[in-house]
């Protein structure tokens, strides 16, 4: 029988509580007794992960968007009480069974604490799925950037960053160098609070699909010119990671390398961290910068950055559970931010992902704007009102931003209809063509005009994130998860 999946979630596999922090060497053969004790790789029937889903319920949906990822995640429990994760690829993803049973395979080889470990996979019919360990704390995305009581200690974020290159060192060493959008939720924390980095990300998301899927702005600029994954993209997008943790939010690399050429540290740091380890922090700065390097050939290998890293962990003797102020052996602190698949976009600024959400919304929650088709009759202006916020909304789908705030600035100064839908859609055209402070004011207009509206309050918060104002939109991000939430029970 499955189990109806539950906010909390314990992990099946005992964690020991590890007081030192072992060297990439202390990993080479697949990590100590708890990584032994896993089960070998195996093939799962169908019938037994739709059990341990509910059926693949919504509820158990744990990827970061939701049902309309195109490769859903859920958590699920199987009947003798171990936790797993499983992963569904969309049905034309892998049409070929044996080419998807060897790539599972090969990284179901893999055994290593520092990982997320893959423990076996599904092919029946269509259907392609992996299983994985279920780590019950969260991604690093919930605890960097949606903390409420404290923010990620210097150590935590220092250890972060080590366990995550062992982690990819170990992959390369067994021949699997290549991640696949290597971003904040690929690192998950297990009940020990130890980081993991998921194996899903060693596996592509399908044969010949797309590596990457984040914003392009994150996006390793070989990869941009050739549409192809090396060992150096991976290292690219490692040093956005080290960005993230440095800073807190979610910094395009761009900016970040014209802050480190202007020497303004400062700007980088997370100001919710107080002015200590500074030497520690531009020696981050620094590795971060070598890893963003333009040619692939100049950043560094993981051996190296595993090595400098090491040298800079602080307070190794403190177990990951008690940095991360969490309790040992349960789910993630009630404090963490439950957030909608648009608040998750615009807290880790990935417009790409707003775009689809805004499109695929359309008008369902503007009053002013849902029932146009009855004023087909009415007058001409009217009707020319609405031509023009139709062709902002062509212009909007087809992504050019810059035709879509020429029409939808027309449709607005009109003055005809007022719509908040309308000033979103110019806001995030506005974030798309950089200009912060212009789309801040429209997501604050659409507030305005639809003061219950939580799409408005993710708005400001994506705006307020650009322009570096942090704690201001993590709190409009707890004022619009509150709004969906009074939503819900109504």
């Amino acid at each position: 029988m499955g189990v109806r999946c539950s906010k909390l979630s314990l992990c099946w596999w005992p964690a020991q509580l590890n007081s030192n922090i072992p060297h990439s060497s202390d990993l080479e053969n697949g990590g100590r007794d708890e990584i032994e004790s896993l089960p070998s790789f195996s093939e799962y029937k169908l019938d037994q992960l739709r059990a341990a889903t509910s059926g693949f319920s919504t509820e158990c949906i744990v990827s970061e968007h939701g049902e309309k990822a195109p490769n859903v995640v859920y958590k699920g429990r199987f009947s003798d009480g171990r936790w797993i994760a499983v992963k569904r690829f969309n049905r034309s993803a892998w049409p070929d069974s044996r080419q998807f049973f060897e790539e599972a395979k090969a990284v179901g080889q893999l055994r290593s604490e520092r990982l997320a470990n893959l423990i076996g996979f599904c092919s029946e019919g269509d259907e392609r799925l992996l299983v994985a360990e279920f780590m019950p704390n969260e991604t690093l995305s919930k605890h960097l950037f949606h903390w409420e009581t404290q923010p990620m200690k210097w150590a935590m974020r220092l250890r972060v960053a080590l366990y995550l290159a062992q982690a990819l060192e170990y992959c390369s060493n067994r021949g699997r160098a290549l991640y696949h959008d290597l971003n904040a939720y690929r690192v998950l924390f297990g009940q020990d609070g130890n980081p993991r980095l998921s194996c899903f990300g060693l596996m592509k998301n399908s044969r010949d699909g797309k590596s990457y899927s984040t914003n392009l702005a994150f996006t390793p600029p070989e990869y941009m010119r050739t549409g192809r994954v090396t060992s150096e993209s991976v290292v690219y997008s490692f040093g956005t990671l080290v960005l993230d943790l440095l800073s807190g939010k979610h910094i395009p690399p761009s900016h970040a390398l014209d802050l480190i050429r202007g020497k303004n540290f400062q700007m980088l740091m997370d100001s919710c961290l107080e002015d200590h380890f500074l030497d520690d922090r531009t020696e981050l700065i620094r590795l971060a910068s070598r890893c963003l390097q333009y040619e692939p050939r100049e950043r560094p290998n993981y051996r190296s950055l595993v090595t400098a890293l090491d040298s800079l962990q602080k307070e190794t003797e403190v177990p990951s559970h008690v940095l991360l102020g969490i309790p040992h052996g349960t789910a993630s602190p009630k404090e963490l931010l439950s957030l909608t698949p648009i608040g998750e976009a615009c807290s880790r600024l990935d417009l790409t992902a707003v775009h689809e959400i805004l499109e695929d919304a359309g008008y369902r929650d503007d009053e002013s704007i849902a029932n146009e088709l009855s004023f087909q009759m009415w007058t001409s202006p009217l009707q020319e009102t609405l031509n023009t916020k139709k062709r902002g909304d062509n212009a909007f789908r087809a992504k050019d931003f810059t035709t879509a705030i020429k029409f939808y600035t027309q449709f607005i100064d009109e003055g005809t209809m007022v719509s908040p839908t309308v000033y979103a859609r110019r806001c995030l055209s506005y974030l798309m063509s950089n200009m912060s402070q212009e789309a801040l004011a429209d997501a604050m207009q659409a507030q305005v005009v639809s003061p219950e509206w939580p799409t408005a309050f993710y708005l400001q918060a994506a705006a307020l994130f650009s322009l570096g104002m942090v704690n201001d939109a993590q709190e409009t991000l707890k004022d619009g998860t509150s709004l969906e939430a009074k939503r819900k029970r109504h």
